[in-house]
């Protein structure tokens, strides 16, 4: 096995190309650190990537991600690697029943966190009952949630009388998509956290950002990024092993295709493919209870059903779909119009569903169908030329009370060794920014272990309005 060449002084491995992996990359290599990303497949995103999908040909994001503008540290690497400018923003979210009412929710001139107020009271999709019972909830979240709160937001719920209306329209479909998991298996903290964030802290905070680009074409910035800094990404290279020498401080990866040996490596995995990578590492103390920890996490899967028409079925650019399987739409046609097409590209999304998971290519896709067409009576008459199911079975993981236990820091038991991904402990749920923010936890700890005091985390969003008041409160 031959060695492939690398500058050992102030190195650095990251096992992962994801958005934990990249960012942790491209913050070290800023810092001067000569970095090298090995990622097993032949683009970079890991599970918010894009392909070309043989079945339509066409390039296809693997699920709709999106971002918010609380999000500091996905938008401050976007930011990093020069590609902010090909995020669109939207402060509008459209809600649609089955047989076409919509409702839009929004801010207005209002100081947080009664910004959004005045069009949740004319949204005609919640009763007068069901408003009642969300500022009841709304005022309730203000007060401070106890971290260890051992509370699902099922049971909370219940307990602050929430109407079937408040719980269909907003808190499962709003809420448990967003974090993606049923409401029983939700941990109130993170619930409490994503409210306060989206609704509550600032309009801006809950604006939301979508790429006009496939994702996979957004992240080689980082590529670029990287290589303008004498760094690099080694595709189609999966990691067999690695072994630390005490003698050189070295790690030493066994690949395939040769040896990569530097003095820090970060791994940026999810949690399952850590586990596996962590039996073909050395013995270490403590390296039990991070096995431990991580068999623990469990996954949930999202859905995505892609559809193309020969016209066009809505100008709006995403919605969210009511009382039906499909839980948004998001019109790719005019969200990345250098498709330049004749009809229509819609992606339909299912969160939180183990059920619509288990449906074979035809039953999603006609489901899918028969629920779209309720909304856009413009898909009874269109002509479906084409369509494509993607199942990420292990899209995100669960947070459940009591998940903060299992989710470990960025020191992991070996020396020189750092763990980044969403699912290590950062203080938020299974998002991109948790990623990206694992990603700079690890990237400060390589700099702090060589005398580097550089800090790469970036602070959350400032509350506005009355929030100011409420946060200084706590």
């Amino acid at each position: 096995m031959s060695e492939l060449p690398v500058n050992p002084q102030n190195s650095v491995t990251v096992v992962g190309g994801g958005v934990a992996g990249m960012s942790a990359a491209c913050a070290l290599a800023e810092a001067g650190f000569r970095v090298r990303i090995i990622e097993r497949r032949g683009y970079l995103g890991g599970r918010a990537s894009s392909y070309l999908h043989p079945g339509v040909d066409e390039v296809i994001d693997n699920c709709q991600h999106v971002l918010f503008g609380c999000c500091t540290n996905l938008t401050g690497f976007y930011r990093r690697i020069g590609v902010d400018d090909r995020i669109r923003w939207t402060s509008e979210m459209t809600m649609i029943e089955p047989g076409g009412r919509r409702s839009a929710l929004g801010p207005s001139w209002l100081p947080a966190p009664l910004h959004g107020l005045p069009k949740l009271m004319a949204a005609k999709a919640f009763t007068f009952d069901d408003k009642l019972a969300l500022a009841r909830a709304f005022r309730a979240l203000m007060r401070p949630v106890p971290s260890d709160s051992t509370e699902t937001l099922g049971a909370w719920l219940k307990r602050n009388r929430q109407t079937k209306g408040a719980v269909e329209h907003f808190w499962r479909l709003v809420i448990a998509s967003a974090l993606n998991a049923d409401l029983d298996s939700i941990a109130l903290p993170y619930a409490a956290k994503v409210i306060r964030e989206l609704f509550m802290n600032s309009a801006f905070a809950g604006s939301m950002g979508m790429s006009t680009v496939p994702l996979s074409r957004l992240y080689e910035g980082a590529e670029r990024f990287l290589v303008k800094r004498g760094s690099e990404v080694l595709f189609n290279t999966n990691v067999e092993s690695a072994a630390f020498d005490e003698e050189t401080s070295q790690w030493t990866l066994a690949t395939r295709g040769g040896e990569v040996v530097s003095d820090f490596l970060v791994l940026a995995l999810p949690f399952e493919a850590t586990g596996k990578l962590v039996e073909h590492m050395p013995p270490a103390d403590g390296a039990d209870r991070l096995i431990g920890q991580i068999e623990q996490l469990t996954h949930w899967p999202i859905c995505s059903v892609h559809l193309w028409f020969d016209r066009e079925i809505t100008d709006l650019d995403h919605a969210v779909l009511l009382d039906r399987e499909i839980h948004w739409m998001y019109n790719k046609s005019r969200l990345q119009p250098w498709r330049n097409l004749k009809g229509s590209y819609l992606e339909l999304v299912v969160s939180a569903s183990r059920t619509f998971a288990a449906l074979d290519r035809k039953e999603a896709i006609d489901l899918a169908l028969s629920e779209l067409s309720e909304y856009f009576p413009a898909v009874g008459q269109a002509k479906l030329e084409k369509a494509a199911l993607v199942k990420e079975v292990r899209a995100t993981f669960g947070v459940p009370p009591g998940v903060d236990a299992f989710r470990p820091n960025s020191i992991s038991p070996w020396t020189n060794c750092l763990l980044a991904g969403d699912w290590t402990a950062t203080g938020w749920p299974s998002t991109m920014e948790s990623a990206a923010r694992s990603g700079h936890l690890a990237a400060e700890a390589v700099c702090e272990s060589t005398g580097k005091a550089v800090k790469m985390v970036n602070p959350d969003l400032r509350p506005k309005g009355f929030m100011r008041w409420l946060k200084m409160a706590k």
